[in-house]
């Protein structure tokens, strides 16, 4: 590659990391101004909101390794073939299971930073979005250097392993298994 196209590769991610950029501040910033509610969504089957946040979280944390996986397969850095369709289908399915609990955080909660398990959980929810948007925006642009969507990719995983550890994981071990 010459230095014209490496820059033009690298002009090329600008915008997708811009616009994550300005997810990641804006969620931050409703999540700050924004005064909690105490309420954002009913638990749809489950006992209560802790509960459903924790496992909807819990199930988009299992399709994160699904992720990881099925990324190492379709680059050809595992010995086995998994469908591609499998690797777009599980993080179409993880995110979904993210936005009640996304929007329950946001209005019923807004970004708190009292505690610093509270703190660290509502950046990385910010950050979650941020580079997700990044990424999406990414995928259909041609010409980008080869680490961005690993870098991406690798940045959503650790984000959603966090949020997990700094939720989920709290809530099992401090409350206990609940539906």
């Amino acid at each position: 590659m010459t230095i014209a196209t490496d820059r033009r590769s690298a002009t090329g991610l600008l915008t997708p990391l811009l616009a994550g950029a300005l997810v990641m501040v804006a969620l931050g910033v409703y999540g700050r101004l924004h005064t909690p509610t105490g309420f954002a969504v009913g638990p749809g089957g489950f006992s209560g909101a802790l509960p459903m946040k924790s496992w909807l979280t819990t199930g988009a944390f299992v399709l994160a390794f699904v992720q990881v996986v099925s990324a190492l397969s379709m680059w050809g850095k595992i010995g086995v073939r998994i469908p591609a369709w499998v690797h777009r289908w599980s993080g179409r399915v993880a995110f979904v299971l993210t936005i009640p609990v996304a929007f329950h955080c946001l209005y019923a909660l807004g970004l708190q930073y009292d505690v610093p398990r509270v703190l660290v959980h509502s950046l990385l929810g910010c950050f979650f979005y941020g580079v997700f948007t990044a990424k999406m925006l990414a995928l259909p642009r041609k010409g980008l250097p080869g680490w961005t969507l690993p870098l991406l990719g690798g940045g959503l995983f650790a984000a959603l392993v966090g949020l997990w550890l700094t939720s989920s994981l709290w809530f099992f071990t401090t409350i206990g298994v609940r539906f």
